[in-house]
């Protein structure tokens, strides 16, 4: 059984690890706040004090970190992960990241015999607790081959869409669909809030019909019973929507409702609201239209 190294333990990531652990994959973990660190220590893990440590001593070393830049130090920085690399190491991040960065990754481990996978996740904390996720991954064929019984303990899907950073373009599609979802959700719900009709009633009627969709069928009541935890947070999904602009003036992609839902989660960021969940962006548009749906 491969021994595993998973660096990044927030929200998804513990989770994540968790369940490799549940599946008995030997863990190695690391994690800036330590307190992670140590519940899964209690758990059954085994403890390392930086990138470098956690990669010599597995098979396969995960990333899961906020941002490009906190990769590119994880794997390159002082005692990162390249410090640590040995012949036949797999790196795999579940980071969303930009194509771009996934790709010259990809490119600058294998000079140092390492194989590398972005596999960037979708399904949230739920998905991620439930060991439900939709993983998506850019990268060599064989790599992936080795770690597909360790993604399998991660979801419920995997799959393979091309070469290195195709799984990030993957993701950024997705969080494309994702945002607007949700702001098309908010903006239905305030809409039939002001139109004086009640708007349980409205997603209750459409929500078997084409509007269908996971957002419809899981957001609302949290957002009626007042619920706007994360999920996923809304300056996380701002982040995204700016890989997906970045990536399309790139390659000279219009994307203006990506452009438009962007703005609206601006919107949530400057009003102090970036650590709600992305489908709080309905107060955004609740603020703008002069009425609250419950």
């Amino acid at each position: 059984m491969l021994k595993v190294g998973y660096i990044g333990l927030g929200l998804m990531g513990k989770s994540i690890a968790r369940n490799l652990l549940k599946a008995g994959f030997p863990l190695v973990v690391h994690n800036r706040s330590r307190a992670a660190v140590d519940e899964l220590v209690r758990e059954g893990a085994m403890a390392a004090f930086s990138p470098k440590e956690t990669a010599a001593q597995v098979d396969v070393v995960f990333t899961n970190l906020p941002d490009s830049p906190d990769v590119e130090q994880v794997v390159w920085g002082e005692n990162g992960i390249i410090e640590g690399a040995h012949e036949g190491l797999i790196y795999v991040d579940n980071s969303t990241i930009k194509p771009a960065t996934a790709r010259r990754l990809a490119e600058k481990l294998a000079e140092q015999g390492v194989s590398a996978l972005d596999a960037p996740v979708s399904g949230g904390d739920i998905g991620a607790r439930d060991g439900t996720l939709t993983i998506m991954v850019g990268g060599e064929a064989a790599a992936l081959e080795k770690v597909m019984p360790v993604f399998k303990a991660m979801g419920k899907t995997v799959t393979h869409v091309g070469e290195a950073g195709a799984g990030q373009v993957a993701k950024a599609a997705n969080q494309i669909m994702v945002a607007a979802q949700m702001v098309a959700m908010g903006e239905l719900l305030v809409f039939a809030k002001k139109a004086g009709v009640d708007p349980r009633k409205v997603v209750d009627a459409i929500k078997g019909g084409a509007a269908q969709c996971w957002t419809l069928d899981v957001k609302p009541p949290r957002l009626f019973a007042g619920n706007r935890t994360p999920g996923f947070k809304a300056r996380m999904q701002l982040k995204d929507l700016n890989i997906v602009l970045e990536t399309a003036k790139e390659y000279d992609i219009p994307v203006s409702g990506a452009q438009a839902n962007a703005h609206l989660f601006r919107q949530m960021i400057e009003l102090g609201m970036g650590d709600l969940d992305n489908s709080a962006v309905v107060e955004v548009i609740e603020k703008l239209a002069g009425v609250e749906i419950v």
